[in-house]
């Protein structure tokens, strides 16, 4: 039984070791840090790790036996913390919630401070903040690689479940699909379409005026694109975005710091909700992704309990990818 655990890491080192042995040390931050091959390599380390850690009836392989993960959590998440903990445990390691209540990054310890602390303790320090500076500066300076689990910028961790799950259902290759957005311009659309484009897929986004993404993400997601064979489109109007689309997607219209504005965005959305109306306008067989919690102004029950949706599974994959990242981090595929 020992001797099948040893066999699956050999398998795994000698078909996918090479496209992601540059990560090895490798802070995580956004998805257009990685090359096109280690993309996809780390999207085939999460399909093999998600093969070999579902089966528990034998000894399963623990690459990252004695090594610890620090979870700094500004922001609180089921799926983060629930994937994180549970796979850095499957992998041989440890991983240490680091909440408001524990942690106040930049408050009573600058982040500097936090960051040199951290890693003489940890192999990997995964931070969910609300500032994309705040993960920058931990990354700076922080010895060991850091992983951004979320920040007003970027959520790559998603972007790596969403395609995970895509190529679960259309197959690994996902070259001429095309993606729809339906909602906010935010940090979950941003690394959404930087990974998009990287697999070849075509984007085309519906923000209401005012919500556009960040110009400087959709620059290097138009470059990228040119790179990749692939087209983006923006408009304000929802049908417009998913005409024609294979995937559709969305996403919270009020991000954790905004509940102020609720009202205010709720009247400035309306028309995006997604629902059978708007799944019709896509293409025949189209799937629907939303990364949770969801709120009934943002998609259906009958739309996210649905045969077409695969929010399910995606928010599974979670884990699968997390355990790629931080085993690709520690040179331990």
């Amino acid at each position: 039984m020992k001797v099948a655990a040893t066999q699956c890491q050999m398998r795994l080192a000698s078909s996918v070791a090479k496209s992601v042995a540059s990560l090895t040390g490798q802070h995580f931050m956004s998805i257009d840090q990685l090359s096109n091959e280690e993309l996809k390599g780390l999207l085939e380390v999460s399909h093999q790790y998600k093969e070999i850690y579902s089966d528990k009836s034998k000894p399963l392989p623990q690459p990252l036996s004695g090594h610890s993960i620090s979870m700094i959590f500004q922001k609180r998440s089921t799926r983060t913390r629930v994937s994180t903990e549970t796979g850095m445990s499957l992998l041989g390691g440890h991983a240490l919630f680091l909440g408001p209540s524990d942690i106040q990054l930049g408050v009573n310890e600058t982040m500097r401070d936090t960051a040199s602390v951290l890693c003489r303790f940890n192999d990997i320090v995964l931070a969910r903040v609300y500032s994309h500076d705040d993960v920058v500066e931990l990354a700076k300076y922080s010895s060991a690689p850091v992983i951004n689990a979320l920040s007003d910028l970027h959520h790559p961790l998603q972007t790596l479940a969403d395609l995970m799950a895509l190529q679960q259902h259309f197959g690994k290759d996902l070259t001429g699909k095309t993606v729809a957005w339906v909602g906010d311009g935010n940090n979950v659309l941003h690394d959404l379409m930087l990974g998009s484009v990287k697999m070849g897929m075509n984007v085309q986004i519906a923000t209401p005026k005012g919500y556009e993404p960040n110009a400087d993400i959709m620059a290097k997601t138009l470059a990228l694109a040119k790179e990749n064979n692939a087209n983006v489109t923006t408009t304000t109007v929802a049908e417009d975005a998913v005409k024609g689309a294979d995937v559709v997607v969305t996403d919270t219209w009020v991000s954790m710091g905004q509940e102020e504005e609720y009202a205010k965005r709720v009247k400035e959305f309306e028309g995006y909700q997604v629902n059978t109306e708007l799944m019709g306008k896509a293409n025949p067989g189209a799937v629907f992704l939303h990364c949770l919690p969801r709120h009934p102004e943002e998609v259906t029950d009958e739309v996210i309990y649905s045969d077409a949706s695969l929010v399910f599974p995606e928010a599974e994959n979670r884990m699968w990818t997390v355990m790629a990242v931080m085993a690709a981090q520690m040179g331990k595929v």
